[in-house]
Order: structure tokens, then sequence, then C-alpha cells
């Protein structure tokens, strides 16, 4: 309560939101802690209060960046900012612009909503010392949220986020930061705006990872999903029979045609799915706010089928190896470790090496960066199953511009030649074996959520490989596994090489579990993951 009196201080805007709160458990939400800056940055609901995103929080950790790289680098330092098209996300990027101004510290500003992936690029085609994107990606509207990336474009990795964290967390009476006008900033070139230019330059490098450019006619729909992808995909997939699904064609921060903006969720595609079934389209293709998650639905003699992360990866994987020339002998792939192991299988019997990260784009980033700086692998794809894709190293970040682009070619070329995508990924199935791969969710809200998912994780932790009767190992993250960083993920792997992995969500009051059941067909490899699945559900209480 003593935090509570103080932000009544702060303004008169702030003061009037937390005055008209009612509900005691709402106001100890807000204020029995801050929100935590992370490896992943800030992620929270939006309001006032410590535990909310709000312009107070936002300030805090630009701060935070700004005395890290005027107190750990030497010379003139930029940040690029770009933000998708949430409620307060433009607001949030100018706060953040006028902070590092005022800290001598020049901007590179994006002033029109733009992909996180087109941040990524963004920063190292400016030259800049660090990237900043406002969004909170597939969340739902309530929420947003503030990534930090490095000179290379990519999202900072432990070693590199635990010392902005510290920065950050030595900010104190964040109601005094200081900031520039944002009109002298401008003025001074403080605060420069870019877009087009760097947008182009951008599609430009998409454009040469293109595989399959026979003339098809595959027909798409697509949805923005209110988001940044309406410009850059249109762009990219431009020339092709396209429909774009006009309702949710423009920004819209309450996403107000979905329950939640995430081409995860089955209904998120509903609209487009409908309209794709009037049109008779081949493939619906769906994009998150901020452009780097990418879902896929496929025409069948039985209606539309929504692929996973896990099996577009597994075609993509398999297109790339299929129509590319003169892959390089230390060519690799990147997959994170609840990520299905068909796209390793795939590669591998291609002579690929296949490498394995913690769950996090910003892992696959950076062995991009690990491979540009030794030469010792020339990096060739890497997803995760979170319906994340990136082909060449253009951005450092997942991006579901050139996914799109590499999606909708490969249904022309399967088109052409008499096949849908679910056709080529039964062919794959039938020579790599069936895979079933999913994912559950268990959402646990504020404090008592949190204290529950933590206990829950100690449970199993204690528990271990007896809590069922044929793992082979139990692989325990936090203690660290095959020099990969210390990460809270339980993974079960059993003897007839399924596996299962448990674990919070970084950015959401979620506990995920994911399974990947490898079995002779779909009926067998889901009755499989139900025994394994009700097993973990016992352990939590039902």
């Amino acid at each position: 309560m003593t935090e509570f009196e103080k932000w009544l201080t702060f303004d008169e805007e702030t003061r009037a939101e937390l005055e008209a709160i009612t509900d005691k458990a709402e106001i100890d939400d807000r204020f029995y802690k801050e929100l935590e800056f992370g490896t992943g940055g800030l992620r929270g609901i939006m309001g006032a209060g410590p535990n909310r995103m709000n312009k107070y929080t936002v300030a805090k950790a630009t701060k935070g960046l700004a005395d890290y790289l005027n107190c750990e680098f030497c010379g003139e330092k930029s940040v690029a900012i770009a933000y998708d098209s949430r409620n307060n996300s433009a607001f949030f990027a100018l706060t953040a612009a006028r902070v590092l101004a005022a800290q001598g510290i020049k901007v590179f500003l994006f002033l029109n909503l733009m992909p996180t992936p087109v941040l990524s690029f963004a920063v190292r085609y400016h030259h800049c010392t660090a990237g900043i994107v406002i969004t909170a990606s597939h969340n739902p509207k309530e929420y947003n949220g503030y990534k930090v990336y490095d000179k290379n474009g990519c999202q900072l990795v432990p070693k590199y986020a635990d010392k902005v964290i510290g920065y950050v967390n030595a900010v104190k009476e964040i109601e005094k930061i200081p900031m520039a006008d944002e009109v002298e900033a401008m003025k001074s070139g403080m605060i420069a705006v870019i877009g087009k230019e760097t947008l182009d330059a951008f599609l430009d490098e998409i454009k040469k990872l293109s595989l399959y450019n026979e003339k098809s006619d595959v027909k798409i729909v697509y949805t923005p999903l209110h988001g940044t992808g309406n410009i850059p995909v249109r762009k990219i997939l431009e020339g092709r029979n396209l429909s774009v699904v006009r309702s949710q064609r423009e920004p819209d921060g309450d996403f107000s045609t979905v329950r939640s903006p995430n081409p995860e969720e089955k209904d998120a595609l509903n609209i487009a799915l409908e309209q794709a079934e009037r049109e008779n389209a081949d493939i619906v293709i769906g994009t998150d706010p901020d452009c780097d998650r990418v879902g896929v639905g496929v025409k069948t003699d039985n209606g539309f089928v929504l692929l996973t992360g896990n099996q577009t990866g597994a075609l993509l994987m398999d297109f790339i190896f299929k129509m590319k020339k003169n892959i390089p002998e230390n060519a690799a792939v990147v997959k994170t470790i609840v990520t299905s192991e068909i796209g390793a299988v795939i590669a591998e019997k291609h002579g690929v090496k296949v490498f394995q990260t913690l769950t996090g784009f910003k892992y696959i980033g950076e062995k991009i960066c690990e491979w540009e700086a030794d030469g010792s692998q020339s990096y060739l794809f890497g997803y995760e199953e979170s319906y994340g894709y990136l082909a060449g190293d253009n951005s450092r970040d997942k991006d579901a511009v050139s996914a799109s682009m590499l999606i909708a070619e490969m249904a022309a070329y399967y088109k052409n030649n008499g096949k849908t995508l679910v056709d080529a990924l039964n062919e794959i199935y039938a020579e790599y074996g069936y895979y079933f791969d999913c994912l559950e969710t268990i959402v646990l809200k504020g404090r008592e959520g949190a204290e529950r998912i933590k206990s829950s994780m100690e449970d199993l932790r204690k528990i271990g490989k007896s809590l069922f009767d044929d793992v082979r190992e139990f692989e325990d993250y936090s203690n660290g596994i095959n020099g990969l960083p210390k990460e809270n993920v339980l993974r079960y792997c059993f003897d007839d090489g399924s596996w299962a992995a448990v674990r919070p969500s970084g950015t959401e009051p979620k506990l995920k579990l994911y399974f990947s059941v490898k079995g002779e067909n779909k009926e067998f490899a889901k009755k499989r993951q139900k025994l394994i699945r009700d097993r973990f559900f016992e352990c939590f209480g039902g």
C-alpha cells in the first residue's frame, strides 16, 4: 500500500485509474511485485502500477538500457525502435525514444507499425548498438511488451540480458526519468524517422530466399489478424492469386474480430477459413500482430485442415532440401528442445548437422551470430514448434514475412504436381515415420497462480523419472545440459523415442506441456499421448 500511495502522486491520469479500483485483489496484483525485466524484456497487462505495462515501467526499462549502453559501450550509440498494432504501442515506442534521446543516444524510430523481423533487420542495416520492439506478440489484447535486441539484431541472451537487468533494477524514482522533447529531438537529429526505405531493403533481401517461381493458379487467403503483416506480406506475395481478409486487414489493438490474435489457436483463423471456403482457395495464411509467427490452413477433400507449427516446419525443411541447390558442406539447421524431431530426421538424412537450443528464438539467433563470426557452420534454417521459422539470416528472429513467401511457393510447387500440402506431409510421414506433436497449457493467473506454477515444477522435480514407468532419461535443464544455459524446463525421454516436456511460459501465466509421440500411425500415437498427458494431470490434481 505504500507503493500504491506513491503511485497516486505520479500524474492525474494514473491517480484517476488507481482510485477507480474497488477490488482489493486487483490492487494487490498490480502492486505485489514489479513487472520483471527478464531475458525476453517486459511483457504484461497494460495499466497503472509497477506490475503493469505503462509509461513508467517502459521509461524505467529504457533508462536501464541507456545506462547499460553508455557504461558498457564506447563511442556513439544508437537504437532502432519499432512497434506493433497494439493499444499504446506507438506511445510506448515514443516514450522509449524520448528517454534514450535524453541520455544522448540516437534513435532510429519507425513512425508506422512494423513487423518484429524488420526491426531485427533494421538494427544491422542502420548499424545500431541495440534495438527495441514494442509488442506482446500473440498475447491477448490486454497485454503489451518490450523486447530488446543486441547489435546483431538478436534478442538478448541471458549473459547480456542479466547485465541489462542489473541496470534496470538500479533505476529509482521512475516518475522523474528525463525525457527529451519530441519535436526538439527530431529537429536535432537525436530521433531520426525511418520507414519505407528500410522495409524495401528488408523485402529485397527476402526475395533472394525464393525457391520456386513457376506459374501456378494456387489461391491464397491471407489475414494479418489486425497486425503488422498487412503491407509487407502482401508486398512479398505480390503477383500471386491472393485474397486478403478485409475485416482483419486494418490495425486494431482490440483485435475485435478474434478471441485471441494467435495463429496457434484454432479459432484465430476462422474468418479466413470461411472466406477460403467461399472463394475455393487452396491455402490460408495468417500472421500474428508483430508478424513473427504464421499459421497455415490447407484445403482437402474433407474441408480445411490446420497445420501445426511442427508440421509446417517439417514441410519447409523438406521443401528447402528439394529445391535448394548447392547446399554448403557445413550447412546446419537449428531447432528448440521442445520442437518435434521430424525436422531433425529430415535434415540428418540429407547429411546436414542439427543443433538444439533452449526455447526462444534468441538462442537460434545466437547460433547464427556465432557461426557468422567463426565460420564453423553455414546457417540454413531454424524453427520452433510455436509457429516461428527463419530461412536465411537477414533477420535474427523468427520471420513470418519470409515464411509466408516460402509457404506460398511450397503450395504452388505441390499444386503444380497435383498435390496439397497435406499430401506432401503424408509423404513425409510415410518416409520418416509418424510423429504426433501437440501442446497443452494450464492457465494460472495472479499471485496464487504464480505460486502454483512454481510448486508444480518443484513437485515434478522431486518425482523425477518415476512419474512414468518407461522413461529412458529425465532431463532437468535447470542444472544446465549439453552446455546450454540453465532454464526451468523438465523433459522426459521415453524408451520408444517419444518425449514430453513441461515449462512455465516466459510471457504468460501458463504452464506449458509439450508432447512428441512417434508411432506407427496417428491413432496409436494419439492414444499414447493421452496416456502421458493424463499422468501429468493426475500429478497436478486433475
